[in-house]
C-alpha cells in the first residue's frame, strides 16, 4: 500500500466520522454556504496577476514537519500582498498537519480564491468546503474512478464552486478530463513514489484542453522555471513548500514573486517599473 492508498482509506473512516457527528444541515448554517465564490479561473487567468497559488503547509508525508508553528493570518496576507494570485490551504490534518479552522482563518482576512486542498473522495467534504470559506475543491484523478470523479465535480458545481482536478500522468489525463471541471493541474511530485520532476509538466501542457486554466503545481523552487513554464503554456503555478520552509514565508514569496515578475518582464523585453 503506497501512502496515496492509505490516505485515501483513512479518509473515507474519517468522512463517516465527520458526518456522523457533524450532519449536513449544520454545515449549511455557516456564513459562508450561500456565499458567493471568488473565482479562481478568473485570477488565475488574469495578465495583471503572478498567477501564483501560494500555499499554507505545514507539513508532508515526504518532508515531515515544514513549519508546524507558521501563522495562517499573517502567512495568508502576507502571500496575498505579495502578489498571489490565489491561496492553497491544507486542510488535511493526519498527514499534513492542517485543519478547517485554518483554512476559515485565511478566508476571514482575505478577499481572494482560497483552495481547499485535501483528498475528497465524498460528498460531504464538498459541503464542508463550501462551509469554511472554500471557492475551488481539489479532485485527485489518481485517487478517484473517472466516474466518481466526474460525479464530485458536477456536485460541487452545482454548489457554485469551482474545480481542479490534478493529474500526473498521461493515462490520467484522458480518462478522467470532464465538462465539469474549470482549472486542471499537472502535479510534478509522484503521489506515489514522491520524486519530483518538472518534465512531467512539459510533456502534459499541450495535452490539457485549452478550455481549462492551466496549473503546474509541485516542485517549483526558481522563479525562472516559471518563466519557462508559462512559455511552454501554464497560467498558474502551485508553491507551497519553497516559501513555507522560510522562517517568514510572506517574506520569500515576495522575494520569488519580485524576481519571476523582473524575469518575466525580460523575457518579454519590458522594465518593470520599482
Amino acid at each position: 500500500m503506497n501512502i496515496l492508498d492509505k490516505i485515501i482509506a483513512f479518509k473515507k473512516t474519517e468522512v463517516a466520522e465527520k458526518s456522523s457527528l457533524v450532519p449536513v444541515k449544520l454545515l449549511e448554517k455557516s456564513i459562508y454556504f450561500d456565499s458567493e465564490i471568488v473565482s479562481m479561473k478568473d485570477y488565475i487567468s488574469d495578465p495583471e496577476k503572478t498567477g501564483i497559488i501560494a500555499e499554507f503547509k505545514r507539513k508532508s508525508p515526504s518532508k515531515g514537519e515544514i513549519n508546524p508553528s507558521a501563522s495562517v493570518e499573517a502567512t495568508s496576507i502576507g502571500y496575498m500582498q505579495a502578489g498571489a494570485s490565489a491561496l492553497s490551504v491544507l486542510t488535511d490534518q493526519e498527514f499534513f498537519g492542517g485543519n478547517n479552522e485554518d483554512l476559515a482563518i485565511a478566508r476571514k482576512f482575505n478577499f481572494c480564491p482560497i483552495l481547499r486542498k485535501d483528498f475528497i473522495v465524498d460528498e460531504y467534504q464538498i459541503l464542508e468546503a463550501k462551509s469554511i470559506g472554500a471557492d475551488c475543491i481539489l479532485l485527485i484523478a489518481a485517487a478517484l474512478e473517472p466516474a466518481r470523479l466526474k460525479d464530485l465535480a458536477k456536485f460541487a458545481k452545482s454548489l457554485g464552486m469551482e474545480v481542479l482536478m490534478e493529474v500526473h500522468d498521461g493515462e490520467e489525463l484522458e480518462s478522467s478530463v470532464n465538462e465539469y471541471l474549470d482549472l486542471v493541474g499537472v502535479n510534478n511530485r509522484s503521489l506515489k513514489t514522491f520524486d519530483v520532476s518538472l518534465q512531467t509538466s512539459y510533456d502534459l501542457v499541450d495535452k490539457i484542453p485549452n478550455q481549462f486554466v492551466k496549473i503546474s503545481e509541485s516542485g517549483i523552487s526558481r522563479p525562472d522555471t516559471l518563466v519557462s513554464l508559462k512559455q511552454a503554456g501554464f497560467e498558474g503555478f502551485l508553491i507551497g513548500e519553497n516559501f513555507m520552509k522560510s522562517s517568514r514565508p510572506y517574506q520569500a514569496a515576495y522575494n520569488f514573486m519580485n524576481e519571476y515578475r523582473d524575469l518575466l518582464a525580460a523575457a518579454n523585453g519590458l522594465t518593470v517599473e520599482k
